[in-house]
């Protein structure tokens, strides 16, 4: 079982649930390597650690204190390298009416929204009929346009064009290093102003917005370990300076990057 759904096939679910949602916590959730699609639209809640959500050729970052909605019948594969993950998850079969619900959405998650997510976790995978757990979902439903201001813009395009591979992947290696356009040019077999044009067309953005996403992708890979200072991971994924990783953390995350006191590293 996956979420509450009986996986029948590899990637396919079956949904036996009568209930219109459906809460399921998990501690240290474990990770399979597959693309899955189910009819029932999906929030989670990132309580502990971080998650790639693969989605029609993007690849979104849902760090801790994050949520993210997915559309019903929307595949989607996730992924993650952080040593805890503890997540929960909402399934909702009908949704209201508006544009929110038919887009993938990745926002923080206010205080506000985060203490009834963390009080919906009493229904934890209870299938039994319950009036007060009904209401309650709905009214999570029925506000998360208005929790959801604006996305944090937390995903990484991955283009189609196999040229571009090579590219992408030479960045997520050596993501610590200033870009190399020459040399990223010769890889792809086009000049470089072909590749600029191309790499924008693809992922709607440039190749240094795809390098800053990166780095500060890596970086809150980096804070999850909790075993380094913010001065040494800005250097470890290529700033100079702590200001300046702070600067291009906030432009990203619209947040400031901070270690929690409790994790014994002070920045």
């Amino acid at each position: 079982m996956k979420c509450g759904l009986i996986e029948k096939t590899e990637s396919h679910f079956v949904d036996t649930i009568e209930k219109e949602a459906y809460v399921w916590c998990e501690k240290d959730w474990k990770h399979d390597d597959h693309e899955h699609v189910h009819n029932r639209a999906q929030l989670t809640f990132v309580e502990d650690g971080y998650q790639y959500f693969h989605i029609d050729h993007k690849i979104y970052l849902v760090p801790q204190h994050h949520v993210i909605w997915i559309p019903s019948g929307k595949a989607h594969k996730i992924t993650s390298e952080a040593k805890t993950v503890n997540l929960t998850v909402f399934l909702f079969k009908p949704v209201f009416d508006d544009e929110f619900y038919q887009n993938v959405q990745v926002f923080t998650s206010p205080p506000v929204l985060k203490e009834m997510l963390l009080y919906a976790s009493k229904w934890n995978k209870s299938l039994a009929k319950n009036e007060e757990q009904d209401i309650f979902f709905k009214a999570i439903l029925k506000s998360l346009p208005n929790f959801c201001k604006e996305s944090n813009g937390l995903e990484i395009p991955a283009p189609v064009n196999i040229r571009l591979i090579p590219v992408c992947n030479e960045i997520n290696t050596h993501f610590k290093y200033k870009l190399d356009i020459d040399s990223l040019a010769e890889k792809a077999k086009m000049s470089v102003r072909s590749l600029q044009r191309t790499f924008k067309y693809e992922t709607g953005i440039t190749l240094q917005k795809y390098h800053q996403l990166t780095r500060i992708l890596k970086s809150i890979e980096l804070i999850d370990t909790r075993q380094y200072t913010l001065s040494e991971i800005a250097y470890k994924v290529g700033y100079q300076s702590l200001s300046a990783f702070t600067s291009s953390y906030f432009s990203v995350m619209k947040v400031k990057p901070r270690i929690n006191k409790d994790q014994g590293v002070s920045s």
